[in-house]
Order: C-alpha cells, then sequence, then structure tokens
C-alpha cells in the first residue's frame, strides 16, 4: 500500500503538503496550484480511492509508518522555488533519518533531468541526502533517472473525469459500422507553432476536406524559435505564419470554458469521424527522448476512434506497453520510431497521405476488434498501475 505522511487536515481531508492556506479550505482544493508556488493536491491519492488501491493516510503527530512518503504535489516545477525551505524542521529531521521520504508527483512531461539536477542541488544546500526523495514523472524518460519513476498520470485522470463523473450524465461514444460523414478530427485549443506547422500543412494537402478541425488560437506563450519542426528548411515560414492570422477556426459552438472541459463531449466529434488526428501537447519533451501522453491520446481511445499522434517519439510505444492497440496492421506507424523531429513530421504525414487513398469506411469496420479492447482496456481498473508504480517506488 502507499504510506502518505501530512503535515495538517483540513476538516476530515489531509491538506496538500506545501500549499498555502486557501482562502475558503473547507470548499474543494479546485484551482489550488494554478499560482505561486504552484502546488496541488497529489492526484495520486484520488487515483487510489478511484480504483481501490490501498492507501493509508497519517499525520506528522502520529506514529510514522514503514514506507511512508511525505507527497508533494507539483501543478508546475518551477527553478526558482526551494521546495525544501517550505518543510518544516521538524520533517527535514525526519528525512535525514529516513523515517520516510518526500514524494514529487508531478503529471507533466518536462525534462526529468533537469529536475534531478536542481532537486539535488537543493539536497546538498539543506544537508539533506539525495536519496531524501523520489520523483513520479509524466515523461517515460523518468525510469532512466536515478530516483525517478514514470507513471501514465494522463490515463487515470482522464478515467476519472470521463468514466467516474462524465458517464452517468453523458456516456462516451461507442463503436459502431453505420457510415460516416466526416473523415476525421483533429481539435486544438492552445496556439502552439508546431501545432500550426502541423495544421497548415494538412490544410494545404486537402487532409482536412471534409473533416472536423478547429484552431481556436488561444495564446500559449509559444515561441517561433521553439518551434521543433524546421519550418525553414521544408520552405513552410509564410504558410505556417499566414494559417495563424486567420484567427480562430472552430467545429463547434462551445464557448472557451467548455471546450477546456473533460466533462463536455460533442458527440459527432467521435461517432461521426472515422479516425482521430491526435495533437498532442508536446512534440519534443525538451529533448529528454521520452514520450508524453495526455487526455488527448486517450479521448479517442475512450470513445472508440482509431488514431495517428502528432507527439513525442515513442508515443506508440508507450501505448503498447500500457496494453493499448495502435493499428499496425493497417497503418504505417514507422513514424512513431523516428527521433528527428522534422523527419518524424513528414514521415507521420506520409502515413495519412496512404491512408486518404483507402476507403475509411471499410478502414474503420477492420478496425473493430483493436478499437473495442482499447475501449474496455480503458475502461477497466487501474488497480495495476497503481500497484506497478508501488513497487517500483519501495522496491528499487
Amino acid at each position: 500500500m502507499f504510506n502518505f505522511i501530512f503535515d495538517r487536515k483540513n476538516d476530515a481531508r489531509p491538506y496538500p503538503n506545501l500549499a498555502p492556506m486557501m482562502n475558503n479550505p473547507h470548499q474543494s482544493y479546485h484551482g489550488l496550484g494554478d499560482d505561486w508556488p504552484f502546488i496541488s493536491p497529489c492526484r495520486l491519492i484520488y487515483y487510489c480511492h478511484d480504483h481501490g488501491y490501498p492507501c493509508n493516510i497519517s499525520y506528522l503527530d502520529q506514529p510514522i509508518p514503514e514506507n511512508a512518503w511525505y507527497p508533494v504535489g507539483l501543478a508546475f516545477f518551477h527553478f526558482d522555488i526551494d521546495y525544501f525551505a517550505m518543510m518544516s524542521d521538524r520533517v527535514k529531521d525526519h528525512l535525514r533519518s529516513e523515517d520516510f521520504r518526500v514524494l514529487f508527483y508531478y503529471h507533466e512531461g518536462d525534462n526529468p533531468w533537469h529536475e534531478k539536477k536542481r532537486l539535488d542541488s537543493l539536497c546538498q544546500h539543506h544537508d539533506l541526502p539525495v536519496a531524501c526523495y523520489k520523483f513520479v514523472s509524466g515523461n517515460t524518460a523518468a525510469d532512466q533517472v536515478p530516483g525517478f519513476a514514470w507513471f501514465p498520470d494522463h490515463e487515470l485522470f482522464y478515467w476519472r473525469n470521463a468514466v467516474r463523473w462524465n458517464d452517468r450524465s453523458m456516456p462516451g461514444a461507442c463503436y459502431h459500422d453505420r457510415p460516416r460523414t466526416h473523415r476525421y478530427t483533429a481539435l486544438n485549443r492552445f496556439h502552439k507553432w508546431w501545432r500550426a506547422t502541423v495544421m497548415s500543412e494538412l490544410l494545404r494537402r486537402g487532409l482536412l476536406d471534409n473533416s472536423y478541425w478547429s484552431y481556436i488560437n488561444i495564446d500559449s506563450n509559444d515561441q517561433w524559435k521553439d518551434n521543433p519542426i524546421q519550418v525553414e528548411s521544408l520552405h513552410m515560414v509564410d504558410q505556417v505564419k499566414n494559417f495563424v492570422k486567420q484567427g480562430t477556426m472552430s467545429c463547434d459552438t462551445l464557448d472557451p470554458v467548455q471546450q477546456n472541459s473533460h466533462w463536455t463531449l460533442v458527440a459527432e466529434h467521435f461517432d461521426d469521424a472515422y479516425l482521430h488526428l491526435v495533437l498532442e501537447t508536446l512534440y519534443d519533451a525538451e529533448q529528454s527522448g521520452g514520450a508524453f501522453l495526455t487526455e488527448k491520446t486517450f479521448k479517442p481511445i475512450r470513445h472508440a476512434q482509431p488514431f495517428v499522434v502528432f507527439g513525442t517519439v515513442h508515443s506508440l510505444e508507450t501505448l503498447r506497453k500500457l496494453g493499448y492497440n495502435t493499428f499496425d496492421h493497417l497503418l504505417d506507424n514507422e513514424y512513431d520510431k523516428i527521433t528527428d523531429n522534422t523527419m518524424r513530421f513528414q514521415q507521420t504525414l506520409q502515413t495519412l497521405e496512404k491512408l486518404n487513398q483507402q476507403d475509411l469506411h471499410d478502414f474503420y469496420v477492420s478496425c473493430r476488434t483493436q478499437i473495442i479492447h482499447n475501449q474496455e482496456l480503458f475502461l477497466s481498473s487501474k488497480h495495476n498501475r497503481l500497484e506497478g508504480l508501488c513497487e517500483k517506488l519501495n522496491h528499487d
């Protein structure tokens, strides 16, 4: 089981370690983590409750169980924050005595080597052993970093939103073999230059014809120089910039809040289109070589669609490790192995060009077994995922 230690409780709930007290903590902790110091509730505790995995909660004034963790949920890892300075002297004494360890829980896909360097230097500054903490990351490269571990957080996060809460009021789409009126679904909220690169080229090639697609163009402070796809070498500079200048392009009537809600489902995007074009959060996870999957990839899995992923290298390989089918018998998925971002982009386009020459209805029907397998796997308990993480953390 997981044994978690907290500084304090709020009502009958543990209050997130290191988080500043909210103005009204007696309500939900929604929004905690949006502001400095970006500390949020540790999602791992919610997942244990969702999937029946044993989770024990204790407090500093109680006896400390074996293999105990002091959880710190990170909404955003900020390199200017000294996390150990935020801990009480009592907590740091326990860390030096090896009574328990800190468990940093981070669902994002930043380069874990950068975070290790920062945290190790903070340990040295506070005269703490480097082994006093473990770090859980959403980047698969974490499994190659000493003291770090990868966990597919967004699979369980979307399960929580789409299954535990949403299915009671709005059931998800299911497999059906009726003809569909649209070819693809490709949804984008936040502007990123690499996403604009992908969408502008899909549009230029006619691959978005008769499809549900959007580019809401919400500013994300993404910089032109940070585009991992080398648009200059592809002679696409004007094309990409002109695409963004067109402004918002939407395929539904949802407002920005609804478009960002995991509870909101436009049924036609899933049960009236044959394939989902996933434009993930990251295309290159800070040169870490790791894969990072979010709810964007798990949405078509949940809602009975095959998919092509524009995302980090080894995204499909990661899905296979989780037990999902990636339709390798029907799609040319070699793009997933290409580490060069520009070449992976080009190869993914070629995969779609080949697919576009097929009868998509016949293609979809031939995917029936794999689609149903994926959906059933997603809907199943994630107890085994939590057990694997607990083993990894406690017995490495």
